[in-house]
């Protein structure tokens, strides 16, 4: 199992939305919230703007999402 990247808030943005299908609901502050229907249920997650995200708080917005951690990585360096 690979160990996650260092990545920015805004990295983990572009990949949950382009990638993923999540769009920007509202933001506060340096939080953003993410949002995504899918089968009738919704799906948010918070993602803070912080230059990098520690280990841990990328690891909890992916479990808000329901993404595993190799499916995120897949996304990240697919083109």
């Amino acid at each position: 199992m690979s160990r996650l990247p260092r990545l920015s808030g805004e990295q983990v943005i572009k990949v949950l939305v382009k990638k993923f299908g999540f769009e920007v609901s509202r933001q506060r502050g340096s939080h953003v919230v993410l949002v995504k229907y899918k089968d009738g249920r919704k799906i948010g997650t918070v993602v803070p703007l912080h230059k990098e995200l520690k280990a841990g708080t990328l690891m909890g917005v992916l479990k808000l999402t329901g993404i595993e951690k190799d499916e995120f990585m897949e996304a990240l360096n697919d083109p």
